[in-house]
C-alpha cells in the first residue's frame, strides 16, 4: 500500500477534473432553461471515473437573462458549479478522486471463496 502510493505521487499525473452539460430542458416560448443535466469526469492519466447529475434552475432575473442561442457549455458549468458552491464542488471532486484511488490500491474485492 505504501510503495503504491509513493508511485502515485511520483509518478501518476494529476487528477483532471472535466465538467459538461449533457442536456438541458428549456421553455420554447421564451427560451429559459430550468433542467440542467450535467456530467463530472475525473481522469488522472491511468484511470478514470464520473459521475453524471442534474439540477433545477430557477427563473432568471429578466434584465441579465442571457437569451438561449447565446449559452454556451462554458457558461452553464459556471451556473452548475454556483448552485453547488465551492465546497460542493470540492466534495464531488474528492468522490471521484477517491474512486480513482480505489482502483489504484483496491481495499474491497468481490468473490465467493468457494468459487474458485
Amino acid at each position: 500500500m505504501l510503495l503504491n502510493l509513493f508511485y502515485r505521487h511520483f509518478f501518476l499525473m494529476a487528477t483532471t477534473f472535466e465538467w459538461h452539460i449533457a442536456n438541458m430542458e428549456h421553455y420554447t416560448a421564451n427560451g429559459i432553461v430550468f433542467t440542467v443535466h450535467y456530467t463530472i469526469g475525473a481522469n488522472d492519466g491511468t484511470y478514470s471515473s464520473s459521475a453524471y447529475g442534474s439540477i433545477g434552475l430557477e427563473k432568471p432575473d429578466p434584465s441579465v437573462m442571457v437569451p438561449y442561442a447565446d449559452l454556451t457549455e462554458e457558461l452553464v458549468v459556471g451556473w452548475v458549479k454556483q448552485h453547488f458552491g465551492d465546497e460542493k464542488v470540492a466534495e464531488i471532486e474528492a468522490a471521484l478522486q477517491q474512486q480513482l484511488d480505489q482502483q489504484h490500491a483496491p481495499t474491497v474485492a468481490p468473490g465467493l471463496p468457494w468459487a474458485s
